[in-house]
């Protein structure tokens, strides 16, 4: 019996872009890369943008599939594997650690998605500017109610998770992927039909080369790297579940543009929407909880229901947004769990998840319920955030990188670039010079930038 019958595997190539994909879609693509574009210039931030995610983010995807689709197991056994012994055995126990801490206070934020659909539902999200933002701030405070939802939204990831590849993980992507592009174009024309919003759209596309600075492309290097989830051991985990047909960087260059385009359209969803309301496209990292409620209520104030219609259909977004990437991170603690442990996968799930659960209540309660809750001066969520986001993550691509072009022996990278000579040779010296030089040195510049060195 070989590996694939005895760990499953995607049943299909769809299958395959669109769990993958999904693992890297998230808040990232709806939340951050807009209010990243808007502080950074707009369409100019974007092409560099772009360019970064050919440079760094597809080699960095494939090194990670090189190590996973080799081992055919978990992250830190498929690192184990290759490192026979050596210390860069670290790398795959670096991203379980990160992707246990990135779902922790990732299903707080995925809560709060929850809790906004909720009332948009309801029809209870009202009030101007001040006023909404004092709902967040009362409603993130609560010892409750935010834990609830965030623990309910690692439960909705665990009962995907626990049903395996196929039957789980591969089928939810293939309903949520679909219905999350549906959303967007639906949310891209109704917000592009609104007085004025050809200016966002503008602004969006057209590029103003006078705004670009090093800081906007080392902003441009850091988004590519995050939205892609480089670091985090998903992309190894994933692959290890790819078939030996499966032609790796094909796939990377497809889920790349499937991500980048997805985070285009969400800022085709905001930006027109805000210039039609006078709203500054740079409002920061409050721009979905604080700032979109009262631009949305503006903006369709003389058709209230379609402006009820956009309200739900956006946080409905956020939330499939969110699970996409959470079903990712916790079939990588599970996958490890399940084998290295020898619990069954159902077992694994629960472990991994009431660990988890654990993170997000502490993530929770630091926000105002219980403010002695602080690490180094910081809520426990502000923490994990930066932990992951400015250490863990860097240095988990930055080492499978190093690790892939320089220490895993160069025929093995060379039969799973080509799958075994069915494919060019060229793909294999062009990778080999970027995972070796290229995507090593962009990374490191990426850290020092987010630690406020560079």
């Amino acid at each position: 019996m070989n590996k694939e019958s005895k760990r499953g595997n995607f049943g299909s190539k769809l299958g395959i872009i669109l769990a993958t994909a999904g693992s890297a879609v998230g808040l990232g693509n709806i939340w951050r890369f807009p209010y990243t574009t808007g502080e950074n210039g707009g369409a100019a931030f974007i092409l560099i943008y772009l360019v970064c995610v050919f440079m760094i983010g597809i080699p960095g995807m494939v090194a990670e599939f090189v190590v996973g689709r080799n081992a055919g197991t978990n992250a830190v056994r498929a690192y184990k594997i290759l490192a026979k012994g050596t210390p860069w055995r670290v790398i795959g126990y670096i991203g379980v650690i990160t992707s246990m801490i990135v779902l922790g206070f990732y299903s707080v934020v995925a809560g709060w998605c929850l809790q906004y659909l909720w009332v948009s539902v309801l029809n209870q999200l009202h009030g101007d500017a001040a006023s909404v933002s004092q709902y967040f701030t009362h409603f993130t405070s609560q010892p409750l109610l935010p834990v609830v939802w965030a623990l309910l939204f690692i439960l909705i990831t665990h009962v995907v998770v626990v049903r395996g590849i196929r039957k789980g993980i591969e089928r939810t992507s293939k309903l949520l992927m679909p219905l999350l592009l549906i959303l967007l174009l639906m949310l891209v024309v109704a917000s592009c039909m609104l007085p004025g919003a050809m200016k966002g759209v503008e602004f969006l596309l057209k590029p103003d080369f006078s705004k670009l600075t090093s800081s906007v492309f080392l902003e441009a290097l850091g988004q590519a790297f995050f939205s892609l989830s480089l670091g985090t051991a998903c992309l190894c985990t994933y692959s290890s579940y790819f078939g030996r047909d499966t032609r790796l960087l094909h796939s990377a260059v497809t889920i790349s543009l499937l991500d980048s385009l997805i985070a285009i359209l969400a800022g085709l969803v905001i930006f027109p929407a805000a210039f039609s309301v006078g709203v500054n496209p740079d409002s920061g990292p409050s721009l979905i909880f604080i700032t979109l409620p009262n631009v949305f209520q503006e903006a369709f104030k003389s058709i209230p229901f379609v402006g009820y219609l956009v309200g739900v259909a956006f946080y409905s977004l956020l939330a499939l947004a969110a699970l996409t990437s959470t079903i990712s991170m916790h079939e990588i603690g599970t996958s490890f769990l399940h084998e290295e442990y020898n619990l069954s996968r159902k077992s694994g799930a629960w472990v991994f998840s009431a660990l988890c659960a654990v993170i997000a209540v502490l993530c929770s309660l630091s926000m105002g319920a219980v403010t002695s809750l602080r690490v180094m001066g910081h809520s426990v969520l502000d923490f994990c955030d930066s932990i992951t986001a400015n250490h863990l993550m860097p240095v988990g691509a930055f080492l499978t990188c190093f690790f892939v072009g320089w220490y895993v022996p160069r025929k093995l990278v060379q039969d799973q670039l080509t799958n075994w000579g069915e494919l060019p040779v060229i793909y294999y010296r062009i990778f080999l010079f970027f995972v070796r030089f290229v995507c090593p040195t962009c990374i490191f510049c990426v850290f020092l930038h987010q630690l406020g060195v560079i």
